[in-house]
């Protein structure tokens, strides 16, 4: 998949622990984990909006495109 979720590198750069994050946006730390190792097929603008919040960053910031991955037909 061409998205890649970058969650880490966020977390990393705050200085945040994933469970202070997931307590503050309302999800599971389960959901937060799933969505650090990209894990999912989708991310609801609900939490994506809350995520940059909470890390003061844009979406662009915690997502990625690689253009070499991208499949049309998929």
């Amino acid at each position: 998949m061409p998205v890649r979720v970058t969650l880490d590198v966020m977390l990393a750069k705050r200085k945040l622990r994933a469970r202070d994050v997931a307590e503050k946006i309302g999800i599971s730390e389960t959901q937060l984990s799933l969505l650090r190792t990209g894990k999912v097929k989708g991310m609801r603008f609900d939490t994506l909006s809350k995520l940059c919040l909470v890390l003061d960053c844009k979406p662009g910031d915690i997502l990625d495109y690689d253009i070499d991955n991208a499949d049309l037909d998929a």
